[in-house]
C-alpha cells in the first residue's frame, strides 16, 4: 500500500510539469521557447530508463518494471505527457483537454490508492477514479487559468473532466490500468473533439447530467445489469445525451438502458435452461452497451456538431430515435420471445430450436413492436415529433430489428459476432429514420 501511495504521488509529480509548455507558449509567444520547456519531461523519461535500482525505482517501479529492471511504466508514460505537451503548443490541442487528460490519470489513481482499505468492489474503486479524477482535474484546469492559460468556463470545464474521468476509467477496466499512455493519449483526442463542438452548456444541465447519469449507473450495476465496463459505457453515453442533446435525449437512451436491462433478467433462471441467457447473470458489458448504443452516439455528437456539418440537425433527432427504437426493440424481440417455443428461421420459416441466431417467434415480434412504439412515443413527446415522424421512428425501429434477425439468420456465428450485428441493425434504422426525415 506505501509503495503504491508512493508511486501514485510520483506521477503527479511527474504529470504536473504538463503545466509549464501550454503556459510559458501562452505568456511568452514563442512556440520555440514552450517546446523547449518540454526538457523536464524528456529528462525525467531518460533517467527513468536508465534506472535500474535505489530509493527512486524502488518507490516508482510497477511489477512488471521490477521484472525487467527498468522503469519502463514512468518512461512511457512521460513520453505520453511530453507527446501531448508538444500538441499543444504546436498543434493547438486545448489547454483544457491536454490538463484534463493528465489530471483525471494521476490524481484519480493516487484518490483511488489512498481509497484502496474501504474499496469492496471493482464499481467502486471505479467511481472512486472518476470521482477524485475528475475533482483533480477541474482544480488543474483552473489552475492554468489562473496562471495565464486560455481555458474554457466552469460549466463546460466540469463537463471535460467529468467525460474524461468516465472515459479514463472506461478506457484503463477495458484494457489494464497499466496502460497509461493509451488512456492519456485518447482522453485528450476525445476532449479535443468535445472543445472543438464549441459547447455552451449550462451549469444546470452539467449538474444534472452528471448527478443522474451517476445515480442511474449505480442503480444499473446495483441491479446486476450491467458489468463495471456497461456501467462506465452507459454513464459516459447517459452523459453525452443530456449534454450534447437535452432531456429528451437523454430519456430516450435511458428508456432503452432500463428497459433492456430489466428485460434481460426478466425470467432469468428460464432463459439460462433454454440456452438462451445473457452471460454474467444478464448483466451487459460495455461492449454490447456500446454496440447497442455507437449509432446513437453518433447521432447526438452530430447533432451537437450540425452548424459544422451544415447538415439540418433535426435529421440527427431523426436518427438517434431510429438507432434507440431498433435497439429496445431487438432487446425486447429477443428476450421475450426466447421465452416461447417453436421460433421459425426468418430467411426460410423453418422450425429452429430455440435461441437460434435468425430465429423468431410472433409473441418475440409482438414485443418488439411494442419496445419500439415506446421510443417513438417519448420521441413524439420530447422532439416533438408530430404523427407521421413517430411513425417514421416506429417504423425504423422495426427495420432495425427486422434486419437484425436477417443478419442473425445469415451471418451471425461466422465473422460477424452478435455485437456486429447489433450495431448493423441499429446502423440500418439510424439511416432509415434520417433518409425518411429528409424526404418528409
Amino acid at each position: 500500500m506505501r509503495r503504491d501511495t508512493s508511486r501514485a504521488v510520483g506521477y503527479l509529480l511527474v504529470g504536473s510539469l504538463a503545466f509549464f509548455p501550454p503556459i510559458l507558449e501562452g505568456r511568452v509567444g514563442d512556440t520555440a521557447a514552450a517546446i523547449g520547456s518540454v526538457a523536464p519531461l524528456a529528462l525525467v523519461a531518460a533517467l527513468a530508463l536508465r534506472s535500474r535500482g535505489g530509493p527512486v525505482f524502488d518507490r516508482l517501479a510497477s511489477a512488471d518494471d521490477r521484472e525487467e529492471g527498468r522503469l519502463y511504466s514512468l518512461a512511457s508514460f512521460t513520453l505520453a505527457v511530453t507527446a501531448l505537451s508538444v500538441l499543444a503548443v504546436a498543434f493547438a490541442l486545448p489547454v483544457a483537454a491536454f490538463v484534463a487528460a493528465v489530471f483525471v490519470l494521476t490524481v484519480g489513481r493516487l484518490g483511488r490508492t489512498l481509497a484502496r482499505p474501504w474499496i469492496r468492489t471493482a464499481a467502486a474503486g471505479a467511481a472512486v477514479f472518476v470521482a477524485t479524477g475528475t475533482l483533480g482535474a477541474i482544480a488543474a484546469i483552473r489552475l492554468a487559468g489562473e496562471l495565464g492559460a486560455a481555458v474554457p468556463p466552469l460549466p463546460v470545464v466540469a463537463f471535460v473532466a467529468a467525460s474524461g474521468g468516465v472515459l479514463g476509467a472506461l478506457v484503463r477496466s477495458t484494457l489494464t490500468p497499466r496502460d497509461d499512455p493509451i488512456v492519456l493519449l485518447l482522453s485528450a483526442l476525445v476532449l479535443w473533439f468535445l472543445l472543438g463542438l464549441d459547447l455552451e452548456p449550462t451549469t444546470g444541465r452539467i449538474a444534472v447530467g452528471l448527478a443522474v447519469t451517476v445515480a442511474l449507473g449505480y442503480v444499473a450495476y446495483a441491479l446486476g445489469t450491467a458489468s463495471v465496463t456497461g456501467m462506465l459505457t452507459g454513464v459516459l453515453l447517459a452523459l453525452f445525451a443530456v449534454v450534447l442533446g437535452g432531456y429528451g435525449w437523454f430519456v430516450l437512451l435511458m428508456t432503452f438502458f432500463g428497459l433492456g436491462g430489466l428485460a434481460s433478467k426478466y425470467r432469468y433462471e428460464e432463459k439460462l435452461e433454454r440456452g438462451i441467457a445473457e452471460e454474467n447473470e444478464g448483466a451487459r458489458g460495455g461492449g454490447n452497451v456500446l454496440a447497442n448504443s455507437a449509432v446513437a452516439l453518433v447521432a447526438v455528437v452530430s447533432y451537437a456538431a450540425s452548424d459544422h456539418l451544415g447538415v439540418d440537425p433535426t435529421v440527427f433527432q431523426f436518427a438517434f430515435g431510429g438507432a434507440v427504437a431498433a435497439a429496445l426493440a431487438d432487446t425486447f424481440s429477443s428476450e421475450f420471445g426466447g421465452l416461447f417455443d417453436s421460433p421459425r428461421l426468418i430467411t426460410t420459416f423453418e422450425p429452429v430450436a430455440p435461441g437460434t441466431d435468425g430465429g423468431v417467434t410472433w409473441q418475440g415480434a409482438a414485443a418488439g413492436a411494442v419496445g419500439a412504439v415506446i421510443i417513438a412515443a417519448l420521441g413524439g413527446l420530447f422532439f416533438g415529433f408530430e404523427a407521421i415522424a413517430v411513425a417514421t421512428v416506429l417504423g425504423a425501429g422495426i427495420v432495425g430489428m427486422v434486419v437484425d434477425s436477417i443478419l442473425g439468420a445469415t451471418l451471425e456465428g461466422g465473422r460477424v459476432g452478435n455485437q456486429g450485428v447489433n450495431l448493423l441493425a441499429t446502423l440500418a434504422a439510424g439511416i432509415t429514420a434520417g433518409v425518411v426525415s429528409i424526404v418528409i
